[in-house]
Order: C-alpha cells, then structure tokens, then sequence
C-alpha cells in the first residue's frame, strides 16, 4: 500500500482523479490531507492537460469527517491558524467539472468535501451526514449553507440538528447527489462522466459552471444577466463554431483537441 494520503491518478485523456488514501482512519480528514488536497486542486486547475477533476476514496469510506485527533485539544485561535477557509476554498473554486466518487461514509468534513463537488455519483451503500453536534459542534466546512442549498430548509435542519445519516436512495431523493450506481461501478461512472464532459468545449464547461455557482449566491435578475452575458462570449469561440457547423453537417465535433487531449485554442479559427 502506498505511503502517499493523496494519490493523483490520470486515467484518461483530460482526467486527473484524486485519490484520499488514508485507509485506516477511513480517509479522515488531518491537516495534511487538506493541504495537499488543496495544493492538487489548485495545480489541476492551472493544468490546461486536465479538463475534469474526479475525487474518490476507498471502499469503506469516501472520507468520514475530520481527524479528531486533531481537535480535541485544539483552541480557536488554533483553528484560525490553519486557514480552513483558504484549504476548503481551493478545492471549491476550481473552475473546471469536479465529479466526487462516493462509496462508503461520507460524514462531517467527507460530505461538506463531497458538496463542493459539482456532481456526486455515490455508491448504493453509502451514507451521507452531519454528525458535528453530536460531538459539541457545528459544521464549518459549508455544510450549513451548501446542505441548506441542495435539499431545503426542512431537511437539512433535520440532518444538522439530529447527526443522523441518511443512506444513498434517501440522498437522491432530497437532491443531494446526482445518481446512484452499483458500488463497484461508481468509478468507472464518475470516470465515464469525467471523459464526457472532458471531450466537450472547455470554456463552455467553464461559463457553465460559473453560472450555476453565481445563481446561489445573487438575486435572479443578476444571476439572468450574468448568463446573458456569459452566453454572449461564447459566441466568439471556435468551439462554437465547431459545434454549430457539426450539428449542420450532421458529423460529431471536433472540440479544441490535441493528440493528447489537453485544450486547444479557445477563440478564433
């Protein structure tokens, strides 16, 4: 087994999957997880070979929450020294598809890291949840507010406020993951989504992305305007061009792709 608690994988073509590989504490969260975390994040981003980002676990847990060991003597002034904001902050604020592959526990800090994905493929065994009060806390990585989001009021409440789990069909039921799958397929589905969105125009991706965020956190007026404008951008692309004139001859595009599958010119001809 490899020393490494984050092992960076790129299985296909515009793909890098991010590993948590700290298998006996069921990838609990320690502050060297999540710098590492946030510097992969941060360096895929950059990356213009990579068009999608996959985070996954292991089979018992995608990650099970924070490592405790880490706060049961900690103070508050500890805890602002570790710049939570800044980690959490990275793994949020990449602009390209980020899709979590979830088999197992997904609890605390494991489901606020699954929330700051934007799709979440989870196995038929796994269990999301907020435990953070049964402990003598709250949340602190979004959870209050991306939970809230994602399912409404009444149910995040009953999430927050009692630490109970709930499974995946429950999940998916309230809107808090994308799609259930077989356990030992969740992979090979969050890769099989990774590749379709990787073959598709980067800035479009992008707009898209950006837009959706931006409707969480501005009034409908603006968060109209901001896509009006956003799609009138993308009118100057050769990726539109390519698009339009692909459905017109009735032939599959060609987005702008190397032989390596990393981004080609995204404006002009």
């Amino acid at each position: 087994m490899s020393d490494e608690i984050l092992i960076e994988e790129r299985p296909q073509p515009g793909v890098a999957l991010l590993r948590l590989n700290r298998p006996a504490v069921l990838n609990a969260l320690n502050l060297e997880l999540r710098r590492r975390l946030a510097e992969a994040m941060t360096r895929l981003d950059a990356d213009d070979a990579v068009r999608v980002v996959v985070l996954a676990g292991g089979e018992r847990a995608f990650c099970a929450g924070a490592d405790l060991h880490e706060y049961v003597d900690a103070t508050p002034t500890e805890i602002v020294g570790r710049e939570m904001d800044r980690l959490w902050g990275a793994v949020g604020g990449c602009r390209k598809p980020v899709i979590a592959a979830v088999r197992g526990h997904a609890l605390g800090g494991g489901c606020e890291l699954a929330m700051h994905a934007d799709v979440i493929v989870a196995s038929e065994t796994a269990r999301f949840g907020q435990p953070e009060v049964l402990i003598g806390l709250m949340p602190g990585g979004g959870a209050t507010q991306r939970l809230t989001r994602a399912v409404g009021k009444f149910r995040a409440m009953k999430l927050l406020l009692t630490g109970r789990p709930i499974g995946a069909a429950e999940a998916l039921a309230s809107g808090l993951v994308s799609e259930v799958v077989a356990d030992a397929e969740v992979e090979a589905r969050a890769l099989a989504l990774a590749g379709e969105m990787a073959a598709l125009p980067v800035l479009a991706l992008r707009f898209v992305k950006e837009a959706v965020l931006e409707s969480m956190n501005v009034p409908l007026d603006r968060g109209l305007q901001f896509e009006r404008k956003s799609f009138q951008l993308l009118f100057d692309t050769a990726d539109k061009r390519e698009g339009i004139r692909a459905r017109l001859e009735k032939r599959a595009p060609r987005f702008g792709a190397t032989v390596e599958g990393a981004p080609g010119p995204l404006a002009g001809d």
